[in-house]
């Protein structure tokens, strides 16, 4: 028997205490600022609070990620509140229909269905969600446009794989990175703007697909990289302050040696 969003506890009380400060808020009465907010205005918040939650996440500051939580939450039920007002959805809605669809999709918890392991457990999730959206015409249509960019093609790319369109092996993927730098290679050579910009593009996407096949998440990989490009570019702004310079009076000659200094440490 499927069980309903209904008999789930979606309300504690300090949520409860969150919608009616949120609501009071926003009342004649309240804040100017919060009553001046729309859907629109709070979107730029929301993709940052979204963005600091995932690096508080990383940084493991449980302290930390508690705030940025908090913060997401709290911009989810304005967006919720600002609906309400205009009659369209409540935040009681919101937290029916994700329970009712983590149940939905769930069935070899809440029904009867017998899922194994992950890999059966996403194909499951697709077929359902495929139902559910069968008067969509393609099964990519609800890949979201606003994704940051290796993130949405590591998205599609998993999608696909659920109905096998996949390389097989690893070392298919390896081939066909080396493949795309070849291409590139050519481009770049010929002085062709667009086709380079086409090419990059082709090698970014199957970089972030060999992440995907070694079971890694492209994003995460290069934030984390990009973090030990910034920290080790602070300690070389660092070595050449020691030395009574400043970024520009060195030449790339002696950037050189103190950037492999810092590396080999």
């Amino acid at each position: 028997m499927a069980e309903s969003s209904e008999s789930l506890n979606t309300q504690p009380s300090s949520f409860n205490r969150l919608r009616d400060i949120v609501a009071k808020l926003r009342a004649p009465g309240g804040c100017p600022w919060d009553q001046e907010q729309t859907h629109e205005s709070l979107l730029p918040a929301t993709i940052e609070e979204a963005y600091e939650v995932a690096e508080a996440a990383r940084a493991r500051n449980d302290a930390h990620f508690q705030e940025e939580l908090g913060d997401l939450l709290l911009l989810v039920v304005m967006h919720a509140e600002i609906a309400r007002e205009a009659g369209r959805f409540t935040i009681d809605n919101v937290i029916a229909e994700i329970t009712d669809k983590l149940v939905r999709r769930h069935p070899h918890v809440f029904g009867e269905s017998d899922a194994r392991d992950a890999s059966a457990v996403l194909k499951q999730w697709e077929a359902i969600k495929r139902e559910e959206k069968k008067g969509d015409q393609h099964y990519l249509a609800s890949l979201p446009g606003a994704l940051p960019a290796l993130m949405r093609a590591q998205k599609a790319q998993g999608k696909v794989a659920r109905v096998n369109f996949d390389w097989k092996e690893l070392r298919d993927v390896i081939v066909k990175v080396e493949e795309e730098l070849g291409e590139l290679k050519a481009t770049i050579q010929s002085q062709d703007r667009q086709s380079t910009e086409d090419e990059i593009g082709d090698l970014l996407f199957a970089v972030a697909n060999l992440a995907r096949k070694c079971k890694l998440d492209a994003e995460t990989a290069l934030q984390s990289a990009t973090d030990k490009f910034v920290h080790r570019f602070n300690l070389l702004e660092d070595k050449l302050r020691a030395r009574g310079k400043k970024l520009g009076d060195a030449d790339l000659a002696e950037l050189d040696a103190i950037w492999n200094e810092i590396k080999r440490k």
